[in-house]
């Protein structure tokens, strides 16, 4: 960013107040803008490789969801299904060459490396990482590997919001919820989910259900704008339009359905299950391999088109199972229009393969989201229970593609923790909001089923766990606790007439530091440490002439049994003090003890640590 810039967009900032809201609007603008244009640009580049690539050499263009707008018209072309693991396999080397070579940290799911900026790293992200990540994702995905969009659109998001506030010179603080609201910005406009993808950015940076509440409104306007802006790219009939087509229109029949929505989310968890630990165990073995990291997302892609085509001679050269690779959102269009013209084998057989071909195309360092997986995975379990119970119980059960629109939403909550983002991010997707009740029942089992497993590693348990929040809660916890609560130590009080000499004769057989004066009245006046005897021990004469009102101080710095912690250690602080005076409320010379700065920090870590042991007991 040129200097000049630079300068004159700190100068507005400054005129706004930086304390106030016009600077998020200003900033949220700005990163909901080139967020839209990343989201652009990455369909773009993953749409020019596909058309290129699995198009071209292979004959395998796979089917969009309804409100997809394609930039290529596709001719008509035999499929060679062997050359589809080729182009895998060169997508996957090219991808790895690039990312190795020059962002090792943009391998894998970019959504995971945002949200690690975001507790571990200030909110800091090198500024190549996004371009890094979508050039490699478009070459991933475009050349059929198994992988979402959002983890890649998220990471440009966050990215520039990390970028910006860094060449602004911003806090720490600040850069962390610029870097939320691009992650928010860059997967509500891809997926045309202002609304979810402000509430994603605040829910998925933590395992249990918090919200980073800084995050919602910078988050929902710079997911407002981006969405407008991503949608200016589409045609005007396309515009506005959710990413499954408007025309489902579904509801549940009956109260009771609830009853094999429950056995959906109990399937759901166990999938989940199952996908987490395939992914990661998939990703650890990739590791152990002894090649070098730049070939290991070929192996993985290879692997990958090996399983999806021998799906595809499974099921006798049915191209809807090649939904395995790519995206595969064609085929869950098919499975949230209709379940029961895909069958139940089909959609199982699809949804288990998937989580192969996902593992080893993003587990081996290849580059792209889980997000995209989940959905298809998510919705092909749910038409599959959908359809399965339509068969047994039709009257219970009359539209099972419900089940599938549900299993979206349920997979991916209980898999990422985000079961409120997930709710709207679905009903957003598919235009359709009657179905809440239903889609709010399965994935909050889901979700309360599927904690002690997450897709997102570095996820933290919640704001108390965050290093992003140790100072907050720190203060949180101090302010909680009342000087009251701390116990006093009893000091034998010195008398303002007291000579140095007898003083300095006390200090040997005396542990403490600090003593409190008084006078004939027994009011306090003064206090004195053993740093103000010290000046005066080489000077014999005084000490039968000085008295201890000549060494005290009598600007008492002390607390009162009301106040918190907080305000004792900053008094503490204040002249690096390790004892204070404790005064009664209504008079300040009446001493009631002293606090020692250890106990203080005593009993604040002993009330972390319950709370602590209070949120672990409830997880």
């Amino acid at each position: 960013m040129p200097s000049e810039w630079r300068s004159s967009l700190r100068n507005i900032l400054v005129s706004l107040d930086l304390k106030s809201s016009g600077k998020w609007f200003v900033l949220s603008t700005v990163i909901g803008i080139v967020a839209g244009l990343g989201a652009i640009s990455f369909q773009v580049a993953s749409q020019t490789v596909m058309h290129f690539t699995l198009a071209q050499i292979a004959g395998y263009t796979p089917r969009e969801p309804a409100g997809e707008h394609s930039v290529f018209q596709h001719q008509e072309r035999a499929l060679s299904p062997w050359l589809i693991v080729a182009v895998m396999a060169g997508g996957g080397l090219l991808s790895g060459v690039i990312v190795y070579t020059f962002a090792p940290e943009a391998e894998g799911h970019g959504t995971d490396a945002a949200i690690e900026s975001f507790h571990q790293k200030r909110g800091f992200i090198r500024a190549r990482i996004p371009i890094i990540k979508m050039i490699t994702s478009a070459i991933t995905i475009g050349t059929g590997g198994s992988g979402g969009r959002e983890g890649p659109i998220a990471q440009i998001g966050a990215g520039f919001g990390s970028f910006l506030a860094t060449q602004l010179k911003l806090s720490a603080r600040d850069r962390r919820i610029m870097l939320a609201a691009g992650m928010g910005a860059g997967v509500g406009s891809f997926f045309r989910a202002p609304l979810a993808g402000a509430l994603f950015a605040a829910e998925i940076l933590y395992r249990d259900a918090d919200l980073e509440s800084d995050v919602i409104v910078p988050a929902a306007i710079s997911s407002i704008i981006g969405y407008s802006v991503f949608s200016m790219f589409l045609p005007a009939d396309q515009r506005f339009v959710p990413l499954f087509g408007s025309h489902l229109n579904y509801a549940v029949a009956s109260p009771a359905e609830l009853l094999p929505l429950t056995v959906l989310a109990l399937i759901l968890v166990l999938v989940g299950i199952v996908y987490i630990k395939l992914f990661y165990g998939t990703h650890h073995q990739f590791k152990k391999l002894p090649i070098i990291p730049h070939v290991r997302p070929m192996i993985g892609a290879a692997a990958a088109g090996c399983c999806g085509i021998a799906l595809y001679y499974f099921t006798g050269k049915d191209e809807r199972a090649l939904a395995v690779l790519a995206t595969g959102y064609g085929t869950l269009q098919s499975a949230v229009e209709d379940s029961r013209g895909m069958g139940v084998w089909l959609l199982l057989a699809i949804a288990l393969v998937k989580i192969v071909t996902t593992s080893l195309t993003i587990g081996s360092g290849g580059s792209g989201g889980v997000f995209g997986p989940s959905m298809v995975i998510g919705g092909c379990v749910g038409g599959a229970v959908g359809t399965f119970f339509h068969d047994l119980w039709p009257e219970l059960v009359p539209r099972p593609e419900i089940y599938a629109i549900v299993g979206m939403a349920g997979f991916f909550a209980g898999c990422a923790h985000a079961p409120i983002s997930t709710i709207i991010m679905v009903s957003e997707m598919t235009g359709d909001y009657k179905l809440l009740l239903p889609t709010m029942w399965v994935s909050t089992l889901c979700f309360v089923l599927g904690r002690p497993w997450s897709l997102y590693e570095k996820q933290v348990k919640s704001r108390l766990e965050s290093p992003a929040h140790r100072g907050d809660f720190l203060i949180d916890v101090l302010e909680g606790i009342r000087v009251s609560d701390v116990p006093l130590k009893t000091r034998k009080s010195v008398s303002e007439s007291t000579s140095l000499h007898e003083i300095l004769s006390m200090l040997p057989e005396s542990h403490h530091n600090y003593f409190p004066v008084v006078d004939a009245q027994n009011r306090l006046v003064g206090i004195f440490s053993t740093n103000d005897v010290r000046s005066y021990l080489y000077d014999e004469a005084l000490w039968k002439l000085a008295v201890a009102r000549d060494i005290m101080t009598s600007n008492i710095i002390c607390v009162v049994p009301g106040d918190d912690l907080n305000t004792a250690m900053e008094r503490f602080t204040e002249l690096n003090l390790d004892e204070l005076p404790v005064v009664h409320e209504d008079d300040s010379t009446a001493l009631l003890g002293m606090l020692r700065r250890k106990d203080a920090i005593g009993v604040y870590n002993r009330q972390l640590l319950e709370r602590k042991k209070q949120t672990q007991e409830h997880a």
